[in-house]
């Protein structure tokens, strides 16, 4: 299909909607630990047989609608992403966007013959190949949307089945598989009530969270035997089980909001929670157990800046009889943690200033003695930043995915310590096209006037003299706790082809700068990461490359917010801002994100019902007669994460006070842009915009 986008402003439009009443949530608490009962709506609590049977996910054979959206525009440069390994680690499937959307490929890690295995255009987003080699599961974003399905396949494309995630308004997404590669762990979204199919209430401020469950089963995929169920959890922002011990008598579950992330162990025989750990945000594979179930190998910042390596020795019964820290960092984050299938090696990327470091090891039978660091084994890399890893042992060794500021994600093998590019993943020099090389990025290192140090990335237009002022664009990244990294974005890179500078900066609660850092902007904090928007743009003013009279911001997610916040609270700073899926209003955003999602942003941003307060102060709709420049807002069209009625709403409110704004809504797609010719037209208008705001 065409890409096909619209301003949906033109005629009249009803009213933001009122936070809804939603009623109170249930057990919010951590589980009881081994040797209690649980309550019937906390985790590990066991449903009826007939619940269980009526909830649980049922395969479902799918038809070949590989033309049901038509297809994207090919790129001429693909990315490919997301790598797993066959059983022998010749095979590896992962996802590429060579046909202009994310789907599932698969081809030989020494070899170029690869195939698509999934024609559909809906987009990948996961991907995981079974123990035994049989099957391949994969999550997928219908319409780009936030409702995901699992889906799997065989490796050659054959019997392509629903596994979870069918019924209307569920949601499911992968977890690890069961050793023996005879089922596939999967979390699924109870259905919305018939009434509320968006769980969306109409009512007054002033609200409770709605409450919905998260269960996770064990489903077969040839569908020989019935669902099992391994956990449940009402009012879950997030459940996912990241591993299994070999003999199948312990699970390892990743729940918790955003910044209180949680690792349990649950016994799988009757679901008592046996050990509970706190875990870092970010990736979501946090590790897996040793081969005899007696050791925990987990990333955890329980009690510490940045996160390391642990060991936690486990008891028979999955209790916890010592926690070991055998790698770690003074001064950064262990930000991804991958075991081999038989945990027996293990691959560390380190989050060093934004690149990444990867390091393998050996994994011992049991943790060594405390204070003995595990032996790292340094593996040079080609490019920054290190997106994941399938640390494989055999004459291929690892296989490696990477991103870079002058290439398109890719995925190498390791075969002798020095990394080796696939032959089907993308050149570097086809990165962009002849004669528009990328840009590389220099640090910078702004300070906020509380004294914080920030950190960022500023990219610079070619052919400008170093002292000559530019131009400039701030772009804010997503989360809050995402993180600026030097990989090659196509947006910058259209922006910087148009003569415009790029400062893409940290501010507080980002990611990558430790625990305390992303902790700062909580409550009242987010006041002081307004005021760091504003900082950043003063220090790239003096440090001389910007010009002070042509600056604009623009920004994704909650960077999308803190373009509204800005250009509200410090109106004359900006010359036009580019808000895209943005919060305008916190109180109608929680009345219309995912219950899911408004669980874990509680934390970050406030209680809807006893932060009421809080979130209208911080909310740009509440200072909307300060703004004073032109702006253009973009969303897709099924967010259902930040729903489109953000964007809509501010974008009217500036055009009855006068002023040029405009709504670009963006069809078939979510929170996140998958489709190329989505994220092309968004690019060029987003560009187009800023070149004749700061050129014209």
């Amino acid at each position: 299909m065409a890409s096909d986008a619209r301003d949906p402003l033109t005629g009249p439009s009803p009213a933001p909607t009122s936070a809804p009443a939603r009623p109170p949530a249930g057990d919010t608490g951590r589980p009881p630990v081994d040797g209690t009962s649980p309550p019937d709506d906390a985790l590990g609590s066991r449903p009826s047989t007939t619940d269980a049977v009526r909830a649980a996910p049922a395969p479902l054979p799918l038809p070949d609608t590989s033309t049901a959206h038509g297809a994207p525009q090919p790129l001429l440069s693909h990315g490919c992403w997301y790598p797993s390994a066959d059983p022998d680690g010749r095979e590896t499937a992962f996802i590429c966007d060579r046909a202009g959307v994310p789907q599932l490929w698969a081809g030989p890690v020494g070899g170029e013959d690869v195939r698509l295995l999934d024609a559909d255009p809906q987009p990948v987003t996961e991907v995981s190949w079974s123990p035994d080699g049989r099957w391949i599961a994969y999550t997928v974003a219908p319409g780009g949307g936030e409702l995901t399905q699992v889906l799997c396949v065989r490796p050659d494309g054959a019997d392509r089945h629903l596994l979870a995630g069918g019924e209307p308004g569920t949601s499911a997404h992968l977890g690890c598989w069961q050793h023996d590669g005879t089922a596939v762990a999967v979390t699924v979204t109870e259905p919305a009530p018939p009434d509320r199919p968006h769980l969306v209430h109409q009512g007054p401020p002033g609200h409770h969270l709605e409450s919905r469950t998260l269960s996770a089963y064990l489903v077969d995929p040839d569908g020989l035997s019935a669902p099992v169920l391994l956990a449940a959890e009402r009012a879950a922002p997030t459940l996912r089980v990241c591993d299994l011990s070999q003999d199948g008598r312990l699970a390892l579950l990743r729940r918790g909001p955003r910044g209180r992330r949680e690792a349990l162990v649950v016994r799988t025989h009757d679901l008592a929670v046996t050990c509970v750990k706190r875990v870092a945000d970010g990736d979501p594979w946090i590790g897996a157990f040793s081969p005899d179930g007696g050791t925990l190998w987990l990333r955890s910042d329980d009690d510490r800046e940045y996160a390391a390596l642990t060991a936690i020795r486990l008891g028979p019964r999955g209790q916890p009889l010592g926690t070991t820290v055998v790698a770690e960092r003074a001064d950064c984050d262990l930000e991804l943690l991958f075991l081999d299938r038989e945990s027996r090696n293990a691959a560390l990327s380190w989050n060093v200033k934004g690149a990444g470091e990867l390091e393998l090891t050996a994994l011992p039978p049991a943790p060594p003695p405390d204070g003995t660091a595990l032996p790292l084994r340094p593996v040079p890399l080609p490019h920054e930043v290190v997106t994941r890893v399938v640390p494989l042992t055999g004459p291929g060794g690892p296989v490696v995915a990477l991103s870079g500021s002058r290439r398109r994600p890719g995925i190498w093998h390791v075969p002798s310590g020095a990394p080796v590019r696939t032959r089907w993943s993308s050149r570097d020099e086809d990165a962009v096209p002849p004669g528009r090389p990328p840009t590389r990025p220099v640090p910078m290192h702004p300070v906020a006037r509380d004294g914080l140090t920030l950190g960022g990335w500023y990219y610079r237009a070619p052919g400008r003299s170093p002292g000559e002022p530019a131009p400039c664009v701030l772009h804010l990244h997503g989360g809050p706790e995402e993180q600026e990294r030097p990989i090659l974005h196509p947006l910058y890179h259209e922006l910087i082809s148009r003569g415009l500078d790029v400062f893409a900066p940290d501010v507080r609660g980002s990611s990558g700068h430790g625990r305390s850092f992303v902790d700062a902007d909580l409550g009242k904090g987010r006041f002081a990461a307004i005021d760091d928007v504003a900082d950043c743009a003063a220090h790239a003013i003096a440090r001389g490359p910007a010009d002070p009279r042509r600056l604009a911001v623009m920004g994704r997610s909650y960077g999308g917010y803190l373009v509204m916040a800005s250009l509200v609270w410090h109106p004359h700073l900006f010359r036009t801002g580019v808000a895209v899926c943005g919060m305008s209003d916190l109180t109608t955003f929680f009345a219309g994100t995912e219950p899911w999602i408004a669980q874990s942003a509680a934390h970050k941003y406030g209680h809807p019902e006893h932060d009421h307060d809080l979130l209208y102060s911080l909310s740009p709709m509440s200072r909307i007669d300060a703004l004073q420049a032109p702006v253009l807002a973009v969303h897709g069209e099924h967010d259902t994460n930040v729903p489109p009625g953000e964007s809509e709403q501010f974008v009217r409110a500036a055009r009855d006070r006068g002023l040029e704004a405009r709504l670009l809504l963006l069809h078939e797609e979510g929170h996140d842009f998958r489709r190329a010719d989505n994220r092309r037209l968004f690019r060029r208008t987003a560009a187009d915009w800023m070149q004749r705001h700061l050129m014209g």
